[in-house]
């Protein structure tokens, strides 16, 4: 089988940054609001890292939806340990593939305040005539 060359790599897919945290749990994975999950296109199952703005824990585990709604965001299972509720968190999706992906794909990002979304982003990746790409964020 010949090796293919790839200009390929990981890339960010999604984020919530500043969710809090609003309870723990012990079963396992990160419970969070679906409506969040589905703004920036977090899938249930999907592996995430989570990064404790207060502590500077980081952690790596699977996204479960929780209600709609509920702005909930529950840290479960051994991940529990790193964390208190009310801590400030960033939840960070990414996938392996070529640029073209993210072309296609335009991350988003949810920034929250203390009770609610403050802002969101998009990351609009182009290639220019000259083939160099370009970047910009969008705020929506």
């Amino acid at each position: 089988m010949p090796i293919r060359r790839t200009t390929g790599g990981k890339y960010a897919g999604a984020k919530l940054h500043g969710l809090r945290l609003t309870k723990l749990n012990y079963h396992s994975s990160i419970t969070i609001d679906a409506d969040f999950c589905r703004d920036v296109g977090i899938k249930p199952l999907e592996y995430v890292e989570i990064w404790n703005k207060m502590s500077g824990a980081r952690i790596s585990t699977c996204v479960l939806y929780g209600d709609a709604g509920s702005r909930c965001c529950i840290l479960n299972g051994v991940a529990a340990r790193t964390c208190q509720p009310g801590d400030e968190v960033i939840v960070a999706s990414s996938f392996f593939g070529e640029i073209d992906d993210i072309i296609e794909r335009q991350p988003r990002v949810l920034a929250f305040g203390p009770d609610e979304i403050i802002d969101r982003i998009t990351y609009v990746v182009t290639r220019r005539s000259d083939g160099l790409l370009d970047m910009r964020s969008a705020q929506n």
